[in-house]
């Protein structure tokens, strides 16, 4: 194989209660990376497109590459010449998992140019040194869904523990992204180091509701467990109007809604597409009263994870 073209989803992580360890994949947007072999050795990027020039070109540097050197050096494969294009169909900071996508995206596409040496789950501490280079924390809830695909649980950084977990065939996420930007750095920066006993217990409740809700298809219990009670009231003052649409969403018939990531996009998950497409309406109208444009997308739970669009 001389060429291929990859596609790696958003992902919204956390998922209300599941800070660092919930996340899963939507339909859309995401990343696209082609990779083109050369006949010099070395990875080499010729263009990102959609970034406005704010990411780095040295393939040392840039998310979408660095996982690809660490993959070919540990299949001592350092020899392999490859040119990256990436194009980035996601704002940065947005809280969709951009640099996730980019990291996933990269990781697929060089294994499979390579012919699948190594399983998805075998790529995941490569696609997580991805994220490691992009805000600093080697974190596993959005390059988890974005390889994966579907929901993930992240049990165990030391040693990594990942796992799927299945989920409603009717359910349906709806993610609204303003015209904002939060640093992910500076959204964790704020987090408390300690929490409450009292939170606690009321954090790890609605964890073990959500996994149980998903797993039953108890939308009243999906409903009822999507609280964050430690990092929602932390992060909501990072995002102008975030009660408003919120609510919003709520009285439009979401099951719950909360911070996509480190946000400033927000998510709902509903019963059904139709009730997701509604809630979305509600959400933007809401940010627009206060003069803030922004993007809808609604999917269900995208279950393939990475694809490839294109190889010859």
């Amino acid at each position: 194989m001389e060429y291929i073209k990859a596609f790696a989803p958003a992902t919204v992580a956390n998922v209300a209660c599941g800070f660092d360890i919930f996340g899963f994949a939507v339909d859309e947007p995401g990343d696209v990376v082609e990779l083109r072999r050369r006949d010099e050795p070395g990875i080499v990027i010729t263009d990102i497109t959609g970034d406005g020039g704010r990411l780095p070109r040295q393939a040392d540097r840039n998310a979408v590459t660095v996982v690809m050197l660490r993959l070919l050096e540990k299949l001592g494969r350092s020899d392999l010449g490859c040119e990256v294009v990436l194009h980035k169909n996601m704002p940065l900071g947005s809280g969709m998992g951009s640099s996730a996508a980019s990291a996933v995206a990269g990781v697929f596409a060089i294994n499979e140019l390579l012919g699948q040496p190594l399983s998805r789950e075998e790529l995941l501490p490569f696609a997580i040194e991805g994220e490691r280079i992009a805000c600093g924390s080697a974190h596993a809830d959005n390059v988890g869904p974005a390889l994966l695909g579907g929901f993930v649980v992240i049990r165990s950084y030391q040693p990594l523990d990942v796992f799927r977990v299945p989920v409603p065939a009717s359910l349906h996420c709806t993610l609204v992204s303003p015209d904002i930007e939060v640093n992910t750095k500076d959204a964790r920066y704020i987090l408390r180091n300690e929490v409450s006993l009292k939170n606690a217990i009321s954090q790890m409740g609605n964890v073990a509701g959500l996994i149980t809700g998903l797993m039953k298809e108890d939308f009243g219990l999906i409903s009822r467990s999507m609280v964050d009670v430690i990092i929602e009231p932390v992060r909501a003052i990072l995002i102008p109007e975030f009660n408003e649409v919120k609510q919003a969403a709520l009285e439009s018939g979401a099951l719950g809604c909360s911070i996509s990531g480190a946000g400033p996009s927000m998510f709902a998950l509903s019963r059904s597409r139709a009730d997701a497409e509604r809630v979305g309406q509600a959400m933007q109208e809401t940010f627009a009263q206060a003069g803030i444009t922004g993007v809808v997308h609604v999917s269900g739970i995208n279950q393939e994870g990475p694809k490839v669009l294109e190889k010859k």
